[in-house]
């Protein structure tokens, strides 16, 4: 108790308290400081505990004058004064230790002293407070937690209620189903025809190239032969050149002319290159002019059998068309209807995140609070079993003494019976005695009164001799 203290108020502290928070009407204006401290008096200290315990316990007044019933007392009556003062006294013993007071006794209820009760009244005040604190605390912490199941119920209803606008809008209305279906179908007939079309144009490119390919690696084989040739040509004209031996004239001559000649050959390598590029072109374009001369053919003999089926499928593409945009526009609308949804949605869902790890954060911190509270209940409770160990060992010993108590009333009944007989036996022979000395009275006073005659007769015999003589 020296390391677990509490404040210690002063008188007047204690005063203005009582007045103010616990006495009520003329109680709180007719409490003084004397009527607590220095000489107190007994009824107004009693008074203020039975105030705090109704406060604190819930107690009634009732319960102060109320005998237990689980305790058999010969004669009720005798208790009636003590038992207001031993009920208060079960009452704070039971109290006082939560208030981290331990050493209350009975003295104190009956002949207070001034430094105990300032003690035991400011460990009270303090448990008061306490209390009050906590239960602000505790009705906080409801009003959070009712708040957020609110929230939690709210946001669970518009979740529902989005799932089903979701629902709705995913699912097709059965009068559109059969029109959905054609327009599916319509769809996947011309991407397989697109898909047909596209194949066949393929292979055809691939053997265009494959044929230019071809002609352009014979011409690249020809040329190569040709540049052979003329680098043969040059070896053997440089050789010629080393064996002959001419005139400086026929050199220029021959050089001249040799210079002509390859300017000659020159112009022709050019010519043919040019041609060879228009042949190339020429023929790269033929194969494909060729294969779109017999499409064109193909299509034209088709096409004066397909003029009417292409006029029909013309007029239903046109119609698929308008449906395909009216279905497209209603789809777009529908994604950014989803969109705005899955917006909310998804805000919805962090204020939901947000609100668990609230409630995660108030659970924490009821479990802390039950915990501490817990342990101050555990201790309680410890104390509790010792005070209740206690109260059965005077219990005991309460039954032992009313055992030896109704053990001396027997003996006690056995000793009066016992007496009750010797004085019925006393009375007998008392009254026996009585008797026999009635008898004995009797028998004296006859045997007086007949001494009495004799004598008498014999005090006559002499006066009578004595007058005759």
């Amino acid at each position: 108790m020296e390391t677990m203290t509490f404040p210690r108020y002063s008188p007047d502290d204690i005063i203005s308290y009582l007045r103010s928070h616990i006495l009520e009407g003329a109680e709180a204006r007719n409490l003084v400081k004397g009527d607590v401290f220095g000489n107190p008096r007994l009824d107004v200290l009693h008074l203020i505990y039975l105030r705090i315990l109704q406060r604190m316990c819930k107690i009634q007044l009732e319960h102060a004058y109320m005998m237990p019933l689980n305790v058999d007392i010969m004669y009720p009556q005798i208790y009636e004064g003590f038992l207001p003062v031993c009920n208060l006294y079960i009452h704070l013993e039971r109290l006082l230790p939560m208030c981290r007071i331990s050493d209350f006794q009975i003295a104190d209820v009956l002949n207070p002293k001034t430094k105990r009760t300032v003690r035991f009244l400011s460990g009270i005040l303090n448990f008061v407070n306490f209390m009050e604190f906590q239960r602000e605390v505790y009705l906080e912490l409801q009003l959070t937690y009712k708040s957020a199941m609110e929230k939690i119920q709210h946001l669970k209803t518009v979740n529902q209620e989005a799932a089903l606008k979701l629902e709705k809008l995913n699912m097709v209305p059965v009068e559109h189903e059969a029109e959905i279906k054609q327009l599916t179908g319509d769809i996947r007939e011309l991407e397989q025809l697109l898909r047909q079309d596209y194949r066949r144009k393929q292979t055809a490119l691939q053997e265009v190239t494959s044929q230019k390919k071809t002609d352009i690696a014979e011409k690249t084989q020809k040329l190569n032969e040709w540049k052979v040739s003329m680098s043969a040509l040059k070896e053997e004209q440089e050789q010629l050149k080393s064996k002959i031996v001419e005139s400086p004239e026929e050199s220029k001559n021959c050089n001249e002319l040799m210079k002509e000649t390859i300017k000659k050959l020159k112009r022709s390598m050019q010519e043919i290159t040019e041609k060879y590029e228009g042949y190339r072109d020429a023929v790269e374009v033929l194969p494909s002019c060729q294969v779109e001369l017999q499409l064109y053919q193909k299509k034209m003999e088709k096409q004066g059998e397909n003029v009417e089926r292409l006029a029909s499928v013309s007029s239903e593409a046109r119609n698929l068309e308008n449906q395909l945009e009216s279905a497209q526009e209603e789809l777009k609308k529908s994604k950014k209807d989803e969109m705005s949804l899955k917006r909310v949605v998804t805000a919805k869902h962090e204020k939901l995140t947000t609100a668990q790890i609230r409630l995660k954060k108030i659970c924490e911190d009821l479990e802390q609070h039950k915990s501490t509270v817990f342990e101050h209940f555990s201790k309680v409770q410890e104390k509790r079993g010792a005070v209740y160990d206690k109260v059965m060992a005077i219990s005991k010993e309460i039954k032992q003494k009313k055992n030896s108590i109704e053990q001396l009333k027997d003996d006690a009944e056995k000793k009066t019976a016992k007496a009750k007989e010797i004085n019925l036996i006393l009375k007998t022979v008392l009254d026996k005695c009585h008797e026999s000395l009635l008898k004995a009275v009797k028998t004296s006073a006859a045997s007086r009164a007949e001494k009495l005659d004799e004598i008498r007769r014999g005090l006559f015999s002499l006066q009578s001799s004595g007058s005759t003589s």
